[in-house]
């Protein structure tokens, strides 16, 4: 009997196990049915960088079965590429990247992180490539190409007659293969993307093995994705996306702010409204407002600076420019303060941001316009405020020495003159006779310390 109740309780605490694991893995199933999308949308900067690598991390807390990045950029900066595949490649939920709507881009950084991903898929109408980094001084023309290994290695050779162009590129190249062998895409086209910036839609891509599919839309792609073998940190997955809910995350009000002050015209502004905010404070001791103000734009500047492509030495001829126009004002002459400061912040203005990035260079129109008003604030309102410090006093007693006046009665000490039409009492040191002139040469409360003024005979 006692054997009985032992086995019965055995029966019941393994039954009860079986119950647990059942309910986990329906828990389990639950959570992974959901299907977290992304936007990347314009060209990619350290918000973008910042919105993916948060949002992965909440994806891989949440289960979820995968990450959507629906895509259509025409570029952005390298670093806030490559901090993105970094989190692609180390992302334990697999990412599919969707090129989508029709009519949308993978150009670029997004070639790249089209290629970085577990999935990359596309909608009709749509295309990537032209990968090659800008900035590239002395790329050669490349004529026409032969797909075979030799024509390839002439035009290695004869495309690209820059040695630092040269180093760029085959680092580019390195960089895309990888990515291509890691996911089993077509190299050999992600390294014509770089070399000759080609570009190729939808649907030849798919034919070349450069992405996994083609979907229509959203629904068409999680149909597709559904059952979909693929390799996620070394492990294969099998994704079930049937039936899976869309959660869709955009950008959080902190990922605006990073959107904002990381385009480079508003952090050009912030750089000049907090460098002008301490000039005024600097100038008006005790203000307050421009020198908060100042501040937190300049603080908010270099915090976004520090994410850009920023060229110290157009930094550097920005606050030179800045120098000389205010030395314009103090030492007035013939314009060459002025203008060499004029055109030393116009030229760094112009290669402040380090990168010819579609999205991310200053705006012609906004370095003019600030140029001019620089120029005008420091050469003439500077120079007024400065020259209006050295016109004499006219008022309060502070003008009164140096001023003259007549004595009203004979005093040897102590007596009284009348000045600017005022009776004060006077003190001098030498005799004073009556109605003769004298000079104020100081204050002493409200006496006049006065001297007489000798009259030259004729």
């Amino acid at each position: 009997m006692i054997m009985m109740r032992q086995a019965f309780l055995v029966f019941l605490v393994i039954l009860a196990f079986t119950v647990q694991a059942e309910t986990d893995d329906v828990r389990r199933q639950n959570k992974a049915a959901t299907v977290i999308q992304l936007e990347i949308n314009g060209a990619i900067g350290p918000a973008t960088s910042d919105y993916i690598s948060r949002n992965l991390d909440k994806a891989a807390e949440e289960s979820a079965v995968c990450v959507i990045f629906r895509m259509d950029t025409p570029g952005g900066l390298d670093t806030s590429m490559r901090d993105i595949i970094k989190k692609i490649i180390a992302s334990p939920v697999p990412v599919v990247t969707y090129v989508a709507p029709g009519g949308a881009r993978a150009a670029s950084a997004g070639t790249y992180i089209l290629y970085a991903s577990h999935i990359a898929a596309m909608a009709p109408g749509t295309n990537l490539g032209a990968a090659t980094p800008v900035q590239m001084p002395g790329m050669g023309d490349s004529g026409d190409e032969k797909e075979d290994k030799e024509a390839k290695g002439a035009k290695k050779e004869k495309g690209i007659s820059d040695p630092m162009a040269a180093k760029a590129v085959n680092d580019a190249v390195a960089y895309i293969r990888g990515l291509a062998q890691m996911r089993g895409r077509n190299a050999d086209w992600a390294e014509q993307a770089v070399r000759t910036a080609a570009s190729i839609p939808a649907e030849e891509a798919l034919t070349k093995r450069v992405i996994d599919l083609v979907a229509a839309d959203q629904a068409d792609l999680l149909k597709q994705l559904h059952g979909r073998k693929i390799n996620v940190l070394g492990q294969e997955r099998i994704l079930l996306t049937d039936g899976a809910v869309i959660k869709k995350i955009g950008l959080d009000w902190r990922g605006e702010l990073l959107s904002v002050i990381t385009n480079p015209n508003i952090a050009y502004l912030l750089m000049l409204i907090g460098i002008y905010g301490l000039i005024f404070e600097f100038a008006n001791p005790g203000s307050v407002v421009p020198g908060t103000i100042g501040g937190i734009c300049l603080l908010l500047a270099l915090f976004a600076f520090q994410l850009l492509p920023i060229n110290y030495a157009g930094m550097a001829l920005i606050l030179l420019g800045i120098a000389l126009m205010a030395a314009e004002a103090f030492i007035p002459g013939i314009g060459v303060l002025g203008f060499g400061g004029l055109l030393a912040f116009i030229v760094g203005s112009v290669i402040l941001i380090d990168t010819d990035q579609p999205g991310f260079g200053i705006n012609p129109a906004i370095i003019g316009a600030v140029a001019l008003s620089s120029a005008a604030f420091f050469i003439l309102a500077l120079g007024l405020l400065f020259k209006s410090r050295q016109v004499p006093i006219v008022s309060g007693r502070e003008e009164l020495i140096g001023a003259t006046g007549v004595a009203l009665e004979d005093f040897t000490d102590l007596g009284m003159i009348r000045i600017h039409s005022e009776i004060w009492r006077a003190r001098s040191d030498s005799p004073i006779s009556k109605k003769q002139k004298v000079t104020v040469t100081g204050l002493d409360g409200l006496i006049l310390l006065v001297g007489p003024i000798k009259e030259e005979s004729e």
